[in-house]
């Protein structure tokens, strides 16, 4: 059974860190994310297959591909993007949604009400990021 929120709820410092009510409101924000970018790429599809590759100008087709180009690389981001957000879901029904996959902390609620596909705190990301530029210098 689905927790109930109010229509103004908004997680807070004050409650217990994922409690019913926060992991519902986060699960029902992820849902409502990886919705709106299915129907859009839904259009995306619907857009592309409908489209013409006949232009008859050689520099409109050419404006034409690189559009579709972009737009395909833009729903790529998007796709992965799903992904993220059902392991995020699934994290959130096996009761490790909203902790640091490195340090087991709980992620500030803000952090996760910005971002709630995290799954770092902000100093275990920075310090992650830290290190992928340290070895991408070598």
């Amino acid at each position: 059974m689905a927790t109930r929120l109010p229509k103004d709820y908004s997680p807070s410092e004050t409650e217990k860190f994922m409690s019913a009510r926060q992991k519902e409101y986060f699960r029902r924000k992820l849902l409502i994310w990886k919705d709106r970018i299915l129907k859009e790429a839904m259009g995306t599809l619907e857009s592309l297959q409908t489209e013409s590759l006949k232009e008859p100008d050689i520099a409109d087709r050419a404006s034409s591909e690189t559009d579709r180009s972009i737009e395909l690389r833009a729903r790529d981001r998007q796709r992965k993007l799903v992904t993220k957000i059902e392991t995020a879901l699934g994290k959130l029904e096996n009761g490790e949604y909203g902790y640091c996959e490195v340090s087991g902390e709980p992620i500030n609620l803000k952090r996760l009400d910005a971002r709630p596909i995290a799954s770092m705190t902000l100093e275990a990301q920075e310090m992650h990021e830290k290190m992928e530029k340290v070895h991408r210098d070598d």
